[in-house]
């Protein structure tokens, strides 16, 4: 009976694999079909004669590029400003006292259950008094101090022995030099993990750069493909091209630093 569970559970893993990974692997078998081959039914799972006409359309006539180098611009500097703020101020709640410390923290955490839509319009009036609106300055305002990545380093902090930060202070470290001799190596597992995690969440995010970006020229990938999509909404081709273009990046990544996340994760379900 051992063998017959086991072998049920690795056929249900490989059915739900299957299941996961069989609309990506259609949406890049699309994006190398001739235009309007994917309307046919039933559609075909794999192009008759591939070609590379959608891409270079997108990069070609539409100047997908453009939009392609702003998300990386705009996610590399949304992840390192998030560590930035984020990694001092996670230290800090778990290892310094301060008044009303347990308290603020409290009401961070409560704040996680309520969604982050409601605060776009007070914090776009905000920006624009600010004269932040249609900027990258006010695109990453939201990342910042996300308060995830804060009890995400908060928690793993609180496994750190007190009587090694406390000799180095005997020893005259001030909390900048502990923060980046002691904390910062040892935070290396869960420093991967959230910059990951804030990474994968600039890239992919949609709302809020559409928001705070009029200009066009400054349009985010998912922002400038929802455009496109409203002038091609039948080229099905061409839109699973550029949705091939957005995923296939963070895909790699994600595959490439999955061990790492993972032990991050693990690594930061201490108990506080």
């Amino acid at each position: 009976m051992a063998w017959l569970r086991r072998n049920a559970l690795t056929f249900l893993a490989a059915l739900i694999a299957l299941l996961v990974v069989a609309p990506l692997a259609w949406m890049v078998s699309v994006s190398f079909m001739t235009p309007g081959a994917a309307a046919q039914f039933p559609p075909p799972l794999w192009p008759e004669e591939p070609t590379l006409e959608n891409y270079t359309t997108l990069f070609g006539t539409y100047g997908i590029g453009r939009y392609f180098l702003n998300s990386v611009l705009v996610s590399i500097l949304a992840t390192f400003l998030a560590l930035l703020f984020t990694v001092p101020a996670g230290y800090a709640f778990a290892k310094l006292r301060f008044s009303g410390r347990d308290a603020m923290f409290q009401a961070l955490v409560a704040a996680l259950v309520v969604p982050g839509q409601i605060g776009m319009l007070p914090l776009f009036l905000e920006l624009k008094a600010m004269g932040l609106v249609n900027s990258y300055a006010g695109a990453l305002v939201p990342w910042l101090a996300g308060i995830f990545g804060i009890f995400l380093v908060r928690q793993f902090c609180l496994s750190i022995p007190t009587e090694m930060l406390e000799a180095a202070r005997v020893d005259g470290a001030g909390e900048t030099m502990i923060l980046r001799r002691i904390v910062l190596p040892t935070l290396r597992p869960i420093l991967v993990t959230l910059a990951l995690f804030v990474f994968l969440g600039s890239w992919n995010d949609f709302m809020w750069p559409l928001i705070i970006l009029a200009d066009q020229d400054l349009y985010t990938l998912p922002v400038a493909l929802a455009a496109l999509a409203r002038e091609h909404v039948q080229d099905n081709e061409l839109m699973m091209a550029g949705s091939v273009v957005t995923v296939l990046p963070v895909l790699l990544l994600f595959l490439v630093l999955q061990r790492q996340y993972l032990e991050g994760l693990l690594a930061g379900s201490v108990k506080g």
